[in-house]
């Protein structure tokens, strides 16, 4: 019984061994930390007008240099009505082979939410809960291998107080 334990650990070690060691982190907040500090202006919140996507455009500069995005290759899924703002469920993925790819949004005070760095062994699906203080409009930004950015962007309503009312 003891030899099989002994196996059990070892094969388990050897497992662990062939993690890669290429799996990392970055923290874009200190690397990028003007991306994150970026604010979203604001119009009048009670006109129809409401927030705009400017600072949203002044983050996607930051962060990859440019921000003319091509509306294309990016796939984003997320409901016409959000019932709650404190959990939008937000589904975006991507067949391009990508560097970096990254959500933003125009409502809350800052524009950035999520940048992931990605590698060719990546899957390009991803999905996350957003917060959101009142209607907006959510952003994909991908930057392709070839430099160019791709992304999708969709407008929801977000029913105050999570009633849809």
């Amino acid at each position: 019984m003891e030899r099989r334990k002994f196996l059990s650990m070892a094969l388990g070690v050897v497992a662990l061994a062939a993690i890669p060691a290429s799996v990392r982190a970055e923290d874009f907040r200190k690397s990028k930390p003007t991306v994150w500090t970026t604010k979203n202006v604001y119009k009048d919140p009670k006109t129809p007008a409401g927030p705009t996507e400017e600072g949203v455009l002044a983050a996607v500069k930051e962060l990859f240099g440019s921000n003319e995005i091509t509306y294309s290759d990016v796939k984003l899924k997320a409901p016409d009505v959000a019932s709650n703002g404190g959990a939008v469920p937000v589904d975006f993925s991507t067949n391009k082979d990508i560097k970096t790819i990254a959500l933003l949004q125009n409502v809350n005070p800052e524009a950035a939410v999520l940048v992931l760095d990605t590698n060719k062994y990546s899957v390009n699906k991803y999905s996350i809960k957003l917060k959101m203080k009142m209607s907006g409009t959510i952003y994909i930004v991908a930057q392709g291998t070839d430099g160019k950015l791709y992304g999708a962007k969709k407008t929801l309503d977000v029913a105050l107080g999570g009633c849809e009312g």
